[in-house]
């Protein structure tokens, strides 16, 4: 996760103290449909290139608003795949795309955990400018 996720949890307060987490939540289920989207795109419209970049530039921008750092950086490699015409490394990129998403969704899972048994008052704060 990159600063932009830190500033997701900057954005949280008293009157919105889950605010982190649904914010990750939505992500979770949006990202879920944008890469069906893209599995299905791939299925339906073999080699259309175009079509697959447009799926993944959609992910890509949900991974940025949330500082998802490593699922951009593989929708990135899925799109220079797409820019050379490149299926098999489109296929690779997605494969790992999906690892990330994973990987994300149960470290992030058991972040929360964390921060909900740790309670408001003692949830550790961020130095501010670090």
């Amino acid at each position: 996760l990159d600063e932009q996720f830190c500033q997701i949890e900057d954005l949280q307060d008293e009157a919105s103290p889950n605010f982190a987490e649904e914010v990750v939540s939505l992500f979770f289920k949006d990202s879920a449909r944008l890469m069906t989207n893209i599995e299905q795109a791939i299925e339906k419209n073999p080699r259309d290139f175009n079509r697959w970049d447009a799926h993944m530039q959609q992910l890509k921008g949900s991974c940025s608003s949330i500082g998802a750092s490593r699922m951009k950086n593989e929708c990135t490699s899925f799109r220079n795949s797409c820019g050379d015409e490149n299926d098999e490394g489109c296929m690779r990129s997605l494969q790992k795309l999906k690892r990330e998403h994973g990987v994300l969704r149960q470290k992030l899972g058991s972040y929360f955990q964390l921060l909900q048994q740790a309670g408001p008052a003692e949830t550790a704060t961020r130095p501010r400018g670090a």
